[in-house]
């Protein structure tokens, strides 16, 4: 189980590597779109186009913000070992699904098996954090038993 641990551990920090690049470069070209806007005889609609390249420079800004938060909270992660309660970098297979509670990345494909990459700050992360093989949840109305953890 520690493998599987350890390769979505790899997905997600690949998930969060293309979210930086994807703000990286939308940040580089609104910085160029605004530097290539020149004055025009309507000074209005230059300052407008400017501003709106700046919001869109600060929307890059917060997503690369949010995508480095994403990488600090998967640095903190232990992927190796076993876990005996539900935690932050552990892999908890339940009745209703494989979860790995590291960041929220959606659903990652390994091995031809689906894994949730979930937050424990999330709804479900929550309600597992500190269960353990044989313990059950409800969320939302559906239940969970908890299989085993890793």
């Amino acid at each position: 189980m520690s493998e599987i641990k350890e390769q979505l551990y790899k997905l997600c920090v690949a998930y969060v590597q293309s979210r930086m690049q994807a703000a990286g470069q939308a940040i580089a070209e609104a910085q160029q779109a605004q530097n290539d806007d020149t004055k025009s005889s309507a000074g209005d609609k230059y300052e407008t186009g400017r501003e709106m390249a700046q919001q869109e420079t600060n929307r890059n800004f917060a997503q690369l913000n949010e995508a480095n938060k994403l990488m600090v909270a998967l640095n903190q992660l232990s992927v190796k070992g076993t876990a005996i309660k539900a935690e932050p970098g552990s892999l908890v297979i339940t009745d209703n699904g494989n979860f790995y509670l590291a960041i929220s990345a959606g659903t990652l494909q390994l091995a031809g098996k689906s894994y949730h990459a979930v937050s424990p700050e999330s709804p479900i992360g929550i309600k597992m954090k500190g269960l353990q093989a044989g313990d059950e949840f409800i969320l939302n109305g559906k239940g969970y038993q908890i299989q085993s953890i890793g």
